[in-house]
């Protein structure tokens, strides 16, 4: 990060070349056609072990479970006791998926083992000393906020970490592509060895939760992951990291992600490299109508790249593409964006001749040459922002935070400029905002220009200062503060509830309408599944005597009022009536025996400070995950009105009757 004001959670990040000679390898979908729906077939058979192997992994793994069980024993730390634990679960989730999907699975399956119990003793000291290993690869883990689960990551130091004490380094994190026979002991597996001896960064490598292209709780990851290694190092007294020599890149749908995080985030990296990837959805995804929903079409905004490029105002962008890649035109989409740009901006374009979906090393030391450019040893402080974005989830403009928007997914800018004495503000589709109380570097002023108006400030030494649009005018406080209204991490849609914490409650009470009733067990069994095989963790459940609306995050229903005691006590705060004999929607009348209502809102128990969401998963599903990444947009926006459909394969298929997005003031838009 360059800037004082960058939220600690990810402290220091920075990304990788995903081409790097121990990076994982991009997916043959990648290789051959960006815009083919469906990922290759793999035989989970093709490898599978015998019976005899599968009896030797099963009574190591049994020997691992137990010398973990010793270390919980004897109180060993989490942090410690969870990068010993990843080793257990990597063997446990290989076995019970059969996710024998490559030649070396079995191998990497015993070597996760053999290093699981090696750790385990190293740790009954209750240090982790494998952290300290420069010039070799350590594997590292943390406990996601998102769901509890573990997830792995690895680090790779120089050789001379460490040995200069005034030395601040460079950290550098790998997006991986997109890998078909990806799996955590596939990734162990292949973070061994020693680091080249000219590694002048500090590399760390994130699992992702796999392949998600880093979207939802995949993007989380990458920011727990590159938070979680320096909060680390710094625990421990090790060397500085070098916050403003950041520098995240990736290739393919390493690419794609450090295109969406790079341009959300453009404040918290000194250089972007994305290779190849995706920037659009249209043009990217074969046979995709060429016109969704309304509702459809504006979620993509979340995750459409392009639509964020004028963000090389704030970072430099350094792309690269083979001439012959299809995928070449997710820079070209960036470049077509910023043609009637006319703001100064720093964008290269990098193109290997000849060259397909493929990143050599003479084209990576290319790319490192351009990143050096604009690498520094000190802190740079830019005396104008100027910040794009389509939803208040993506909201840090670097001296502080867009708070509400006018009108989500409609462009919104924040253009900033400090003098030595004075701060000037223009907007764009911007209804509140907070300015950090800088006292490292400049204090709000006395008074402050937004719009061409000026607005008196008197705060405390340590307070912010927040700006809302009343009226056309702005005047200083939350003005909206005890009212509904869409704002950063509430903003939706139902998909949103899953990149931060969650809770999952199920139905309780009696089956009284077959169809609906097992269509809400069915949904919730399809949404565990899903979550465990493709986001890699296990969803966290409450009882509802045990719901602590607040420790637990967002609350996730389902079932209706009858058999879910929750959903009943938080009804009559969300804008439906749902009673055993009438199910009423957006002013529609529907049958509460055959329809289904779905949506994500402010939870009133929570003071609505977190969502709740009613009757849904991911609105995505698991031929989505399946397919390519650029699959995984909203499908239901905040809401919907569903018709059960079960079929003996597909239990909790639905049709979608209506759905829509709310206001900004969470209500049914005016018709």
């Amino acid at each position: 990060m360059r800037l004082l004001a960058t939220p600690l959670l990810f402290v220091g990040m920075v990304v990788a070349l995903a081409t790097a000679p121990d990076a994982a390898p991009a997916h043959a979908q990648d290789k051959k056609d960006d815009k083919k729906k469906a990922a290759p077939k793999v035989d989970p058979k093709t490898f599978i072990p015998d019976a005899a192997t599968l009896k030797q992994i099963k009574d190591k793994t049994e020997e691992l479970r137990k010398a973990i069980a010793a270390l919980k024993q004897k109180a060993v730390a989490d942090d410690v006791l969870v990068e010993v634990e990843i080793y257990l679960k990597a063997a446990k989730n290989i076995v019970r998926f059969e996710e024998w999907l490559a030649k070396d699975s079995i191998k990497w399956t015993f070597a996760t083992l053999e290093q699981g119990l090696s750790r385990a003793k190293q740790a009954e000291g209750g240090k982790a000393v494998w952290r300290d290993a420069p010039g070799k690869w350590a594997v590292r883990a943390y406990r996601s906020r998102v769901d509890g689960s573990i997830q792995p990551y690895a680090v790779l130091l120089p050789h001379d970490y460490g040995k200069d004490p005034k030395k601040q380094w460079r950290l550098d994190i790998v997006l991986h592509g997109r890998d078909a026979a990806l799996t955590e002991a596939k990734f162990i597996g292949t973070h061994q060895g020693t680091a080249p001896k000219d590694l002048g960064y500090v590399q760390l490598e994130v699992y992702g939760r796999g392949n998600n292209a880093y979207r939802w709780a995949g993007e989380t990851d990458v920011l727990e992951a590159g938070g979680d290694f320096v909060t680390s190092e710094s625990l421990r007294g090790g060397p500085e990291i070098g916050t403003w020599q950041v520098v995240i890149r990736g290739f393919s749908m390493g690419g794609a992600g450090t295109w969406h995080i790079g341009l959300h985030r453009p404040f918290f990296f000194e250089v972007i490299g994305p290779g190849a990837g995706f920037t659009t959805t249209h043009g990217y995804i074969a046979n995709l109508p060429k016109e969704l929903p309304d509702y459809q079409e504006k979620c993509l905004r979340i995750y459409d790249a392009h639509l964020y490029a004028e963000n090389a105002f704030n970072v430099p962008v350094v792309a690269y593409s083979g001439e012959k890649d299809a995928q070449k035109k997710a820079a070209d989409n960036i470049e077509a964006a910023l043609k009637g740009f006319k703001e100064p901006f720093k964008f290269t374009h990098l193109v290997a001749p000849g060259l397909e979906h493929q990143m050599p090393k003479p084209w990576q030391e290319k790319a490192e040459a351009e990143f050096k450019k604009y690498l520094t040893t000190k802190r740079k402080t830019p005396e104008r922002v100027r910040f794009v974005t389509f939803t208040t989830r993506w909201n840090d403009f670097a001296y502080g935070e867009i708070e509400a928007l006018e009108k989500h997914y409609e462009k919104a800018v924040v253009d900033s400029t400090w003098t030595k004495d004075a701060l000037r503000i223009t907007t764009q589709n911007v209804a509140s905002l907070r300015l950090r109380r800088l006292t490292d570097w400049h204090p709000v002023p006395a008074a402050v220009s937004i719009d061409g108006q000026t607005v008196a400030t008197k705060l405390a030494p340590d307070e912010d200062l927040f700006l809302s649009k009343v009226g056309g005018k702005w005047v200083t406080g939350r003005t909206d503060a005890d009212k509904l209204r869409k704002r950063h991490k509430l903003q939706g849609p139902i998909d949103d509830a899953f990149v931060d914490g969650f809770v999952v409650a199920r139905p309780t009470g009696q089956w009284k309408t077959p169809v609906k009733d097992r269509y809400q067990e069915a949904a919730a069994d399809q949404f565990t599944a899903v979550w465990d095989r493709y986001f890699r963790g296990t969803l966290r459940t409450t009882k509802v005597a045990d719901y602590d609306a607040k420790i637990d995050g967002n609350l996730i229903l389902f079932g209706d009022p009858e058999n879910n005691p929750l959903i009943a006590k938080v009804l009559p705060k969300l804008p439906i009536t749902w009673t055993k004999d009438e199910l009423v929607v957006n002013g529609v009348k529907y049958d509460p025996k055959t329809h289904v209502p779905v949506l994500i809102y402010p939870n009133p128990l929570n003071n609505n400070e977190s969502y709740v969401v009613i009757n849904s998963g991911h609105t995505f599903k698991e031929a989505d995950l399946k397919g390519t990444n650029a699959l995984l947009y909203p499908r239901l926006g905040d809401w919907a009105v569903i018709k059960p459909a079960p079929t003996e394969k597909a239990p909790a298929a639905y049709e979608v009757v209506a759905a829509g997005l709310f206001d900004e003031n969470w209500q049914f838009p005016k018709k």
